[in-house]
């Protein structure tokens, strides 16, 4: 019964994410959109707080019913999402006055002596990838290539969220493609746990009444990486890998949304749902 995990976290983040989101905007938790209009920020806390408040039921039903609710998977996977969150939630709150902007921004900063909470948070990426795949008995190229997975989807998602919408709708793409291709729902149900509130945070970041930040998207990213690892073969995770890393290179020198915005069927996708200005 593993749907259960699915329909409970979206059921909690129905009745969560909306007040919490609109708690932020009143305690003063706002930040300008790309269009200058303020909203809620960081919305994407909303995902791991839904989360950790559907353990509740969940654990109750599985310690106490011995149900089985939950994929054999699931510590692991909450561990690395919940200390992505935790990671840009700091990159959220400490670093906007930061300069340094992707990993280029980072290293040069770093030869200067300033450590930026992006560097902290890629480094403390790569230790939450590192330990939550220890001991999975890969041999160590493939331990390596899953590691790499993970941290550089985690990043990818987080370069994808200059629009609202964008991140989680890359999500879902991914996500249908990882579920036709494989026909296997149990990678799907190891992270329903954050799918729920992503699915219910994702009209609200349409409609710009929160901003997802670093919080949001990273966990996006965190949950795409461990959906690819968990139903890709050792050779299609590195044929992924390249083309996210790929991708992640041209972000540093050139604007990955001018590129959806010049390529027709990219640009429907990316707008529909989003609120329009006159």
């Amino acid at each position: 019964m593993q749907w259960l995990t699915l329909a409970v976290s979206l059921l909690t983040a129905a009745v969560v994410a909306p007040p919490l989101v609109r708690s932020l905007r009143e305690n003063g938790f706002a930040r300008e959109n790309f269009r200058g209009a303020t909203v809620a920020f960081p919305a994407g806390i909303a995902i791991p707080v839904a989360a950790l408040l559907a353990l509740i039921p969940l654990a109750l039903l599985a310690e106490l019913a011995k149900v089985d609710v939950f994929e054999p998977g699931v510590r692991g996977a909450f561990l690395y999402v919940v200390g992505v969150a935790l990671l840009g939630l700091l990159d959220d709150l400490v670093g906007s006055q930061a300069p340094a902007r992707g990993w280029r921004g980072h290293a040069r900063a770093a030869r200067s002596g300033i450590l930026s909470t992006g560097a902290i948070k890629a480094a403390g990426t790569l230790g939450l990838a590192v330990f939550v795949l220890w001991g999975s008995g890969l041999s160590a190229a493939e331990y390596l290539l899953e590691v790499g997975v993970l941290v550089v989807a985690t990043n990818l998602f987080n370069l994808l969220d200059l629009r609202p919408g964008r991140s989680a709708k890359a999500l879902v793409l991914l996500g249908a493609a990882l579920l036709i291709g494989s026909a296997d729902v149990h990678p799907m149900w190891t992270v329903a746990l954050f799918l729920g509130p992503i699915l219910i945070l994702l009209p609200l970041d349409l409609r710009e009444v929160g901003m997802l930040g670093d919080t949001g998207s990273n966990v996006i990213g965190a949950v795409a990486g461990l959906w690819l690892v968990l139903t890709l073969s050792v050779t299609a995770q590195a044929i992924a890998l390249g083309v996210m890393a790929a991708i992640t290179v041209y972000g540093e020198f050139r604007s990955i949304a001018e590129v959806i915005d010049r390529t027709p069927g990219l640009r429907h996708l990316d707008s529909l749902g989003r609120i329009t200005h006159a």
